[in-house]
């Protein structure tokens, strides 16, 4: 059996406003491409189908009609909720999809998934645990406020879940194990956003030993293993999402399995989406547009910092942006900043309080009148998207 692993699709989620969707519809398309290609007999998503509990309707199209390509030819196709997902939601349409091959779980089960592959006539059997969380588990793990004590005992519970789940495994079938957690030991980014990733909710491994061959997990969106039994596998996510996932490379996961027998995995690397990138031009603005002349990175989305002596203009701000789509985020970065180490700090202030401290700079030290400071605001926001975000770094 040849078991295509993937997760954490995020359909509907935007890069600071940019819109990812074009992307996502090029990662489905090679979805299937690859599925046919290495004949996958059966396909694992790790969930995070969505990026919000109420996506868009472009999303939940995208979802629908990835669904229905990936499994025409008889391929069954397992979704699990992730964290991201309303799991009611991703459940809601199984009365229509299920004589598809398609399983779709929401909320956590005792109920292990069977799925049978008509290349190899091989049965499997797949402890699949969406997202856990007490409010799905409908339950108080502990009273104790400590998060080691509940780090503790989520731990133990979601180890109990999946051991109930794994008693359906069988030698003569293939077993697998799927949730969407953090395991301890697993390398997270940025764009895991506020979800307990490395607090009190997480896993330890010993939990993950129920005996699967395979374990496919999702949530943490950089593609790697997992130390612990058996063989235990983030698939990653299909695009990069923030900046911290810069220069990494996305695939999917397949898997080759019998009964009784070890897996053998294999990463197989994606083409589509933008890649995300960093500049740091020392040089300045000239060493930027010495760049834009020579077409570096010219598909990217561009996280930019420029070494400046003096500030730029809204003018020269918005000349910068045109000169490419891709990019997102302008950071100057002025000598006494960066000998004071500031750099960290001013990404954490607020607008208006970063307007203030330019103003101060460029005056000597002059309070700028609140009628400025909201005259800045409001042509900050009568202009173009983004640019909210770009002024920031001044």
């Amino acid at each position: 059996m040849r078991i295509l692993h993937t997760g954490d699709w995020h359909l509907g989620k935007t890069l600071e406003g940019r819109s990812r969707l074009r992307e996502q519809e090029d990662f489905v398309d090679e979805l299937v491409r690859l599925a046919n290609e290495q004949q996958a007999d059966a396909i694992l998503m790790a969930g995070d189908v969505y990026d919000s509990v109420n996506p868009p309707a472009s999303a939940e199209q995208l979802f629908y009609e990835a669904a229905a390509r990936l499994t025409e030819n008889g391929r069954p196709l397992v979704v699990i909720a992730g964290n991201h997902d309303q799991p009611e939601r991703v459940a809601s349409v199984t009365p229509l999809v299920n004589r598809q091959g398609i399983t779709l779980v929401g909320m956590p089960t005792s109920e292990v998934v069977t799925i049978h592959t008509n290349r190899t006539g091989e049965t499997a059997q797949i402890a699949a645990l969406p997202y856990p969380s007490e409010a799905r588990l409908n339950e108080l793990l502990t009273t104790d406020g400590d998060e080691n004590v509940l780090r503790q005992a989520y731990s133990r519970r979601v180890g109990m879940l999946m051991q109930r789940l794994a008693a359906s495994f069988r030698p003569d079938t293939v077993n697998l194990a799927m949730s969407h957690i953090y395991v301890l030991g697993g390398v997270e980014s940025d764009s895991e956003r506020p979800i307990q990733v490395g607090g009190a909710y997480t896993v330890d491994p010993s939990a993950l030993s129920t005996g699967a061959q395979y374990t496919a997990l999702g949530h943490l969106h950089r593609a790697q293993a997992v130390k612990g039994e058996g063989v235990i596998r983030y698939s990653g996510s299909p695009l990069a999402y923030s900046f911290s996932e810069a220069g990494q490379s996305k695939s999917v996961t397949m898997v080759d399995l019998a009964p009784g027998a070890a897996a053998n995995v294999e990463e197989v690397l994606l083409t589509s989406g933008r890649p995300l990138v960093r500049w740091k031009a020392r040089g300045g603005l000239a060493e930027i547009y010495r760049w834009l002349d020579e077409g570096r990175d010219p598909q990217a989305f561009i996280d930019m910092e420029v070494w400046l002596d003096d500030a730029m203009s809204l003018k020269e701000i918005q000349q910068l942006r045109k000169s490419h789509d891709g990019i997102i985020h302008i950071r100057p970065v002025y000598p006494e900043m960066a000998a004071a180490g500031l750099l960290e700090q001013r990404s954490e202030l607020p607008v208006h309080e970063l307007f203030r401290k330019f103003y101060q700079r460029q005056t000597g030290g002059a309070l700028p009148e609140d009628s400025l400071v909201q005259l800045f605001l409001e042509l900050v926001d009568e202009d173009e998207p983004g640019v909210r975000e770009e002024v920031e770094g001044q």
